[in-house]
């Protein structure tokens, strides 16, 4: 005996076509939300595309600024001593801020017989190229600040400083000479009657050759206990590294030539040019570096001093 199936045909037909609509209705639904999903994650990558790029151009800027700062008180990259007085002691015991006990060059004693300029129609021009990390850079200025300051302070002499990086890589990587070079510029810009005191206290108190040297922290911290009084100028000026770059193409012009010397190129620190002639002797030497100076000086004299003869009349005949 057979069976009738066809009222059950329709209601088995409905119920396929109800799963297949909620089907559709789920993939359309993950279909918005994968659209959604993708929009917002290209809306975040442009946002951190853009804000990379913000900081990147900031970045480049900030670079090019400095590559491009130039120290406005620097003559063919020199610094000229506008004050001599109080500079550290060198005798005394250093300090990294800058502290040790400071000497009036009204008071210090000179080193014993030592010569002095005696006033030519011009002061001795003397120059001095310094690395903050030589070690006959700091016997220079250890023996001879004391004379230094009394011959600027009397008129007798004018002096100049130029920083320089001959010892970059002798620093476990940190640079310290080009940083240094660059700090001294930062002080003589900003706070040029201290430039000498700064100076002093960078080549007496000097790190050791193969050491990191002060940190850019510390070289500001030296800048304020010599004396500056723009101290938050000076301390930007010195932790931004501003004329890092300036120090190493002055180096490099320097290596190519000194001004004023007919083709005398920088080899090595310190070197020491008066009126143009290069001091040869011992670093540590004041007496001998001093009596060099008078040479230099007395030659000046009796160059500019002594009269050209001149052709007497002759008597009409």
């Amino acid at each position: 005996m057979s069976h009738d199936q066809s009222p059950n045909v329709p209601a088995e037909r409905d119920r396929r076509e109800a799963v297949r609509e909620k089907a559709q209705q789920v993939k359309a639904k993950q279909t918005r939300w994968r659209i959604a999903r993708r929009s917002l994650l290209g809306v975040g990558a442009v946002a951190v595309i853009a804000v990379g790029a913000v900081g990147v151009s900031a970045a480049l800027n900030s670079r090019e600024a400095r590559s491009q700062a130039l120290p406005d008180t620097a003559t063919d990259d020199g610094f000229v001593v506008t004050s001599a007085t109080g500079v550290a002691d060198p005798l005394a015991d250093q300090t990294v801020d800058g502290s040790a006990a400071t000497m009036s060059t009204d008071a210090a004693p000179s080193p014993a017989a030592t010569p002095e300029p005696t006033g030519t129609a011009a002061p001795v021009d003397i120059r001095v190229y310094v690395d903050y990390m030589s070690t006959e850079a700091h016997e220079f200025q250890a023996a001879n600040a004391t004379q230094l300051s009394k011959w600027v302070d009397d008129g007798a002499a004018t002096l100049t400083y130029y920083p320089v990086a001959m010892l970059t890589s002798k620093s476990n990587g940190t640079k310290y000479s080009l940083r240094a070079a660059g700090a001294a510029a930062c002080v003589a810009t900003h706070a040029s009657d201290r430039f000498f005191a700064y100076n002093h206290e960078l080549l007496t108190n000097q790190p050791a050759v193969d050491s990191d040297g002060y940190s850019d922290q510390q070289l500001a911290d030296m800048a304020q206990g010599a004396g500056v009084s723009d101290v938050a100028t000076v301390r930007d000026c010195i932790e931004d590294e501003t004329y890092t770059s300036w120090a190493k193409a002055a180096t490099d012009r320097a290596i190519k030539g000194l001004p004023g010397t007919d083709g005398h190129a920088l080899t090595a620190t310190p070197t020491v040019l008066v009126n143009g002639t290069e001091y040869v002797g011992n670093m540590d030497d004041a007496k001998e570096f001093a009596q060099f100076v008078l040479t230099v000086d007395s030659n000046a004299y009796y160059s500019t001093a002594t009269p050209t003869p001149t052709p007497s009349a002759t008597p009409a005949g």
